[in-house]
């Protein structure tokens, strides 16, 4: 029988599947690299898409601010960051003239410690280290979807704008990386919200990116605020760097995109009555609120009336005021979809995102939150994964076909023949 080791937060749970019950367990695709890690960081550096190379580009008395991920996201800063900096050193950037801006979006505000964690100490010690802040903005402009480019004053008045950031699948904005550490990043929750609203439309999904309506705004924001270097890298389940592209914001983040889908997109040739899914563990399971995205990437491989086994820590409970408020006092998924129907509301829409899975299927939440409040969010409790598969087993009947998603926020399956309806 099958042993399947599942991450949850900082830890791992085993799971026992009969052979004959398993269809797939979906894990990154064989992909040839030449090189990995931080030579693929140098070689990213040394051959930019789309511009010249960082260090003719930054010239020395221009203020630098360096964009990049929150403690949120599995970014490995601390890796990438020196060879940055090093750059700039070589083109004669003094240390006082560059900012590190932690990219925030919608999350909370970072401790010191946290932000130390991300850069690591030398960096920390070395450089100025702030947050986003959604408080302090100028307005650049206005897309013509009507999002406000509301940007944090210190990354609106630098010089250069150098963003960093990792690529993996979003469900509404096709992929994270590129623009992304710009808009939603550094901007303001009115402007999220504006944007965001796009998700309803038929193209923003993931694994979209030039014909999707969110992506398109975000990167049309870019316009008014833009940005002259990037360096986004592509992790493996380890999350070690695999893969690594710099240069122009878009052009770059098109060409890591492109290698995302030969790594992690997943073709499956039936839907399965079981989906058992996890973000990967921490950090990307800290909260409901990001966990989601592993549940959202699942519904494509399950079955109408199937049951999804979402499997996270969440030891940081829902993630978000407003999303919280909405899972937790609305008296029906319906009501959620509807009230969303009626007025976007950033932080909602990630509650409807999941009130729509559930009209499709049964979840099954694996985590450290109580029982109490998984049974008002319209989901099963488990503090284990096996328990969940056992009594999901027991429902649907032990002929159950069953599909394993270990790292659901990066996969993304695929059916390739069929009618995902049936």
């Amino acid at each position: 029988m099958p042993v399947i080791e599942i991450n949850i937060g900082k830890c791992s749970q085993q799971v026992e599947i009969d052979a004959h019950n398993l269809l797939s367990v979906l894990m990154p695709n064989e992909v040839s690299v030449d090189r990995a890690g931080e030579e693929a960081i140098e070689e990213a550096l040394d051959h930019p898409i789309g511009t010249e190379k960082l260090e003719t580009i930054v010239q020395p008395g221009e203020s630098i601010v360096i964009v990049t991920s929150d403690n949120t996201r599995p970014m490995p800063s601390s890796v990438v960051l020196p060879h940055v900096l090093a750059r700039l050193q070589k083109a004669g950037v003094r240390d006082e003239d560059v900012t590190i801006v932690f990219a925030l979006g919608a999350h909370r505000k970072q401790t010191e410690e946290e932000k130390k964690y991300l850069v690591g100490t030398s960096i920390y010690e070395r450089f100025r280290t702030v947050d986003s802040d959604p408080e302090d903005v100028i307005r650049m402009g206005m897309t013509r979807q009507g999002t406000p480019v509301d940007i944090t004053t210190i990354v609106a008045r630098a010089d250069r704008r150098i963003c960093l950031g990792n690529i993996e699948y979003h469900y509404f904005a096709g992929y994270s990386g590129g623009a992304k550490a710009i808009m939603p990043g550094v901007s303001t929750r009115d402007a999220i919200t504006f944007n965001h609203r796009l998700m309803v439309e038929e193209a923003s999904h993931a694994g979209s990116s030039d014909d999707n309506p969110v992506r398109k705004d975000l990167e049309e924001a870019l316009h008014y605020c833009p940005v002259d270097f990037i360096l986004n890298v592509v992790l493996n389940e380890k999350k070690e760097i695999v893969y690594a592209v710099a240069g122009d914001v878009i052009k770059a983040h098109r060409k890591g995109a492109q290698f995302l889908d030969e790594f992690y997109l997943n073709k499956i040739e039936q839907l399965a009555d079981i989906v058992i899914v996890s973000q990967g563990g921490f950090p990307k399971d800290l909260n409901l609120y990001q966990t989601q995205k592993a549940l959202d990437n699942a519904q494509h491989a399950v079955r109408e009336n199937g049951i999804i086994i979402l499997v996270g820590a969440c030891n940081e409970g829902l993630g978000d005021n407003v999303f919280s408020q909405w899972m937790l006092a609305s008296p029906s998924p319906a009501a959620i979809i509807e009230r969303l129907r009626k007025g976007f509301v950033l932080g909602g829409h990630k509650a409807a995102a999941i009130a729509l899975i559930l009209q499709k299927a049964d979840i099954y939440l694996v985590s450290e939150m109580s029982d109490a409040l998984v049974d008002k969010m319209f989901m099963k409790p488990f503090s284990s994964v096996q328990e969940a598969y056992d009594s999901a087993l027991k429902t649907l009947g032990d002929q159950s076909k069953v599909i394993v998603m270990p790292f659901g926020g990066s996969t993304l399956p695929k059916l390739t023949r069929g009618d995902e309806n049936e």
